[in-house]
């Protein structure tokens, strides 16, 4: 049986900055991508579907990219909210974060028919701005990695009234 994440911090993000293709709940077509807490590290998900191929039995590095992306905002909503006192499920309206830099090293070809994991550490640099070191694997073998500097959602983000 594969393994879940129970507790998302993406259930918490408001209905408005929960549109995201690779981990918005509520885009239709995306990936869904959820992320919650395993001890003190992060974790999500993600079983690729047949058109996220590359060549025939490997998944397409884009969607790996696009893990990774996820999982390292994810993660530092995450991280925030609990330094602020919540887990997810505690509350609706959880922080929102953007990327600021994106980075993917593959080490391996990603199997395709098996579920992906995604392992997060988060380190706070600044009080906005959080560096989350990722690394995903299949079967228990690395096959990425990467970093992600995720910076909390500016207010420009926000839709004129």
């Amino acid at each position: 049986m594969a393994e879940k994440v129970l507790h998302a911090i993406q259930d918490d993000y408001p209905d408005d900055f929960a549109w995201c293709y690779g981990c918005g709940r509520l885009n239709e077509t995306g990936h869904h991508f959820r992320t919650g807490w395993q001890g003190d590290q992060t974790v999500t998900l993600y079983t690729p579907k047949p058109e996220h191929t590359a060549l025939p039995g490997f998944v397409y590095g884009g969607l790996i990219a696009s893990l990774i992306d996820c999982h390292g905002t994810g993660s530092a909503a995450l991280a925030l909210h609990r330094k602020n006192g919540f887990e997810p499920g505690d509350s609706q309206g959880a922080p929102r974060f953007v990327t600021a830099s994106l980075i993917v090293n593959f080490h391996k070809p990603t199997p395709h028919g098996v579920q992906l994991k995604a392992v997060g550490r988060v380190e706070e640099i600044h009080p906005k701005k959080f560096k989350v070191a990722a690394e995903v694997f299949a079967d228990n073998i690395l096959c990425a990695s990467g970093e992600v500097i995720a910076v909390v959602m500016p207010s420009s983000f926000l839709k004129e009234g």
